[in-house]
């Protein structure tokens, strides 16, 4: 499920109803019986939203440092989800800016897990927020990319499991994370 996320739009609603707007460059696909997975150890209150039903979103915090969301992409009862890692940003840059503290660089604002959602005020209150039906955060279709703008390789940031390509990004993009593939392949 990885690849079909590039290119569509993560939306963040605002309380003041300013919009957020970015578009997934850059992803990490996690299944169940994947040791780098969350749900690889089965159901816990972490994990729950991990395990269904798809098309919600599953925060957690990382390293006690930040935020982190992913799209959960299984079958109801299945362990499954993505990892948003860069978007590029399209609209809400100013308000991006200050929810990261001054960050000037926009090549910067959502480049990395950590980095998006600090840009877009994600946090554990998200956890679980239905990315169809919600208004307060959610996925708009954008324009899929061709399988030959998609490059695959290892995920970064993990100690098992980084021989399975399921980092995706759009190729050549410029607002994807600065940890770099080794070996590109296609999907």
């Amino acid at each position: 499920m990885g690849p079909e996320l590039l290119g569509r739009l993560l939306v963040r609603r605002l309380e003041d109803g300013e919009l957020l707007i970015g578009r997934i460059v850059e992803c990490e696909a996690y299944q169940e019986d994947d040791p780098a997975s969350h749900s690889y150890r089965g159901r816990t209150p972490r994990t729950e939203v991990m395990f269904g039903p798809p098309g919600h979103l599953y925060v957690y915090f990382s390293y006690g440092v930040h935020w982190c969301c992913n799209v959960v992409t299984g079958r109801d009862g299945e362990g499954s989800a993505v990892l948003l890692r860069a978007v590029e940003p399209l609209a809400g840059l100013e308000r991006m800016r200050q929810l990261r503290g001054g960050v000037k660089g926009v090549h910067l604002l959502c480049a990395g897990p950590g980095r998006l959602t600090q840009a877009f005020a994600i946090g554990r209150h998200h956890n679980g927020a239905d990315l169809v039906r919600d208004r307060d955060v959610f996925l708009s279709p954008g324009d899929a990319l061709a399988p030959d703008l998609i490059e695959a390789g290892p995920r970064v940031g993990i100690s098992l499991g980084r021989e399975r390509p399921w980092r995706f990004r759009e190729l050549g993009n410029p607002f994807v994370s600065p940890a770099r593939l080794p070996a590109a392949r296609r999907p």
